[in-house]
């Protein structure tokens, strides 16, 4: 139940989420002549505004994917663990397993591996039957890892996590049956801080490995070139409300998982 709570409620939080629930309570209001519909209406004309601005989308996933920029080469450790959620399974009329947005994870743990920072690489991910069921996400990363010129002998699946508080703890065991000591932690840049603070809370000796960023330093200066880009960025677009979106996902999860005791 916790994990469908945890699905189904911060979509009232999300922009669009937050945007159709104002609309429908206009809607509500604009039935019985009331006064307030305007006032819901703009309410939700500001969110979706607001949330596909270009500064404001940068700003608030600049907050979370810079935090675990590494300074130096990363140092070699005993496993190098890829987190699920990059890819999506084989099914009709998708040929094979595609990548996502963050699909970066899996090719940069493949890079680390034959980096040599690390002899094995752990992926963790299983599959919610509610969403679409079918075989863990390890199993896919494993494929797709192996197409990329890792061993298979070399990549240790865990399949029966279903959210990243999951993912800490099905790996720990991974690494105390193997003697693992050190890790580095592959996902999403925007991802890193939230399973940075979950997998130390459990004691692991992580190391930031952050990849798949959306904002880098030319989306930072790209809105102020010109007088034609400061008026493009004013326009809300799809691409920043999903940037946005991504990031208050990653505060609310930190919220959640901070009242839980899980970090």
């Amino acid at each position: 139940m916790f994990l469908f709570l945890s699905k189904l409620v911060p979509l009232f939080f999300y922009p669009m989420g937050a945007a159709c629930l104002l609309l429908i309570i206009a809607l509500g209001l604009w039935w019985i002549n009331s006064k307030l519909t305007p006032a819901f209406i703009g309410s939700a004309l500001i969110i979706l505004c607001l949330s596909g601005n270009t500064w404001v989308s940068n700003w608030l996933a600049q907050s979370l994917e810079w935090q675990n920029i590494s300074k130096t080469e990363l140092p070699t450790a005993d496993a190098i663990v890829v987190l699920g959620g990059g890819i999506r399974p084989q099914a009709y009329p998708r040929p094979d397993v595609d990548f996502s947005e963050a699909g970066d994870r899996v090719w940069y743990g493949a890079n680390l591996y034959h980096a040599g920072k690390a002899p094995k690489i752990i992926v963790s991910g299983g599959r919610i039957i509610w969403k679409g069921g079918g075989s863990p996400e390890s199993e896919d990363l494993t494929k797709l890892l192996v197409r990329m010129g890792v061993p298979a002998d070399d990549i240790i699946p865990e399949g029966d996590s279903m959210n990243t508080r999951d993912n800490a703890v099905y790996v720990q065991k991974i690494l105390n049956a193997n003697n693992f000591k050190t890790i580095l932690l592959v996902t999403s840049a925007m991802h890193m801080p939230r399973s940075m603070a979950i997998f130390k809370h459990l004691g692991i000796a992580a190391i930031a490995a952050p990849t798949d960023y959306r904002v880098s330093q030319l989306e930072l200066d790209e809105p102020n070139l010109q007088t034609e880009s400061i008026i493009l960025s004013l326009m809300p677009d799809e691409e920043h409300l999903s940037i946005t979106t991504a990031a208050i996902r990653e505060y609310i999860g930190m919220w959640v998982y901070k009242v839980k005791d899980w970090i």
